[in-house]
């Protein structure tokens, strides 16, 4: 028999399963001092790309600086989030595939009305202007 008797929060947590036990899901130590050094690499990076003045191309130094971004992101989402497939039975990976899916749909429906408003709008430039009824 147990010492103390079952309070209001453990009926709770086991009707409810949402038992916030230590042993699955957090990280080490060891995990989150690799995704600092990462992240630290992952910001110093682009960092020295811009203020050493690299690269001659401004557009490759702005893809690499994105690139480096985006592995960021899967740094951070991997090491502090602590997303994968196994975790909340993999519901956090699939509002994540998701969440991915919308935002490309949005960037790249957005994209698209953006440059057909472009090539349909009347140019105006100043000879045009003077041959317009």
């Amino acid at each position: 028999m147990s010492m103390h008797a079952p309070s209001h929060e453990d009926a709770f947590e086991a009707h409810h399963g949402h038992s916030h036990g230590h042993d699955a899901g957090h990280g080490t130590l060891k995990s989150y001092i690799t995704g600092f050094v990462l992240s630290v690499i992952l910001t110093a990076i682009p960092f020295w790309l811009v203020m050493a003045d690299v690269l001659d191309s401004p557009v490759l130094t702005a893809v690499i600086i994105m690139a480096l971004g985006a592995v960021q992101i899967v740094v951070h989402m991997i090491f502090f989030l602590h997303m994968n497939t196994r975790s909340e039975g993999g519901w956090t990976m699939m509002a994540l595939i998701f969440t991915i899916v919308l935002v490309a749909i949005t960037l790249s429906g957005s994209l698209w009305v953006m440059h057909h408003l472009d090539v349909n709008m009347m140019p105006m430039n100043p000879e045009m202007m003077r041959n317009m009824p």
